[in-house]
């Protein structure tokens, strides 16, 4: 059975959210951010050396990363439709909306988070971070204006993966101008897996109870 390590607020939502749509049997240990720091606890370096969640674990074999661990269950459980055929014209722009989720779109919006919450002025970074993230929220939003998925009409787990941007600039209030992206995330939020993830993410967060 897979097991989850899964880190309060953070990214492995996502993760959760996937194994629901495959269907698949895992079970997940959960973990609490220090109330003080907000970092993980020392426990997940026992797991990985990094001691960042989402990891993964089956058979002895630990996987890290969201992106890689995306692309790997997807692509195991492939009757689940989450990913396009390798052999389809579909598959390489899968790859791209799959990859961008974590490359492209994740540094300038975590940039603008953390210049947010510090309040501290910068000469550069503040500036770069709002025309970066303006640019790949304007790309996404004129991607979506015109297919219903980042993949056309298929539903894949890039899409899963690309919910994290989405819901951060959804709190931080930078959907007004982006009309397609707003109808977007509430559309995947309506999705039962996405629904049930959230639902289990409240219950595995000890930090408000």
């Amino acid at each position: 059975m897979i097991t989850l390590h899964h880190l309060n607020k953070s990214r492995s939502k996502r993760i959760i959210w996937l194994l629901e749509e495959l269907n698949v049997p895992y079970q997940v240990k959960a973990y609490q951010r220090d109330a003080v720091t907000n970092l993980a606890p020392a426990e997940l370096k026992a797991i990985h050396p990094l001691g960042k969640s989402p990891v993964i674990e089956e058979n002895g074999q630990v996987l890290a990363e969201s992106g890689a661990i995306t692309e790997y269950l997807a692509q195991r459980f492939s009757s689940a439709s989450l990913a396009p055929a390798q052999d389809s014209a579909e598959y390489p722009l899968y790859l791209q909306w799959l990859h961008f989720a974590e490359s492209s779109a994740a540094l300038p919006l975590l940039l603008h988070y953390f210049l947010k919450i510090d309040g501290t002025e910068t000469r550069f970074l503040d500036g770069y971070s709002k025309q970066e993230l303006a640019l790949i929220l304007r790309y996404l939003n004129d991607h979506l204006t015109a297919n219903t998925w980042l993949v056309g009409r298929q539903f894949t787990a890039a899409d899963i993966l690309l919910s994290w941007i989405v819901e951060v600039a959804a709190q931080l209030e930078l959907l007004g101008d982006y009309p397609a992206l707003a109808a977007y995330l509430a559309t995947l939020q309506q999705r039962p897996a996405a629904q049930k993830a959230a639902e289990l993410e409240a219950q595995y967060d000890k930090s408000s109870a």
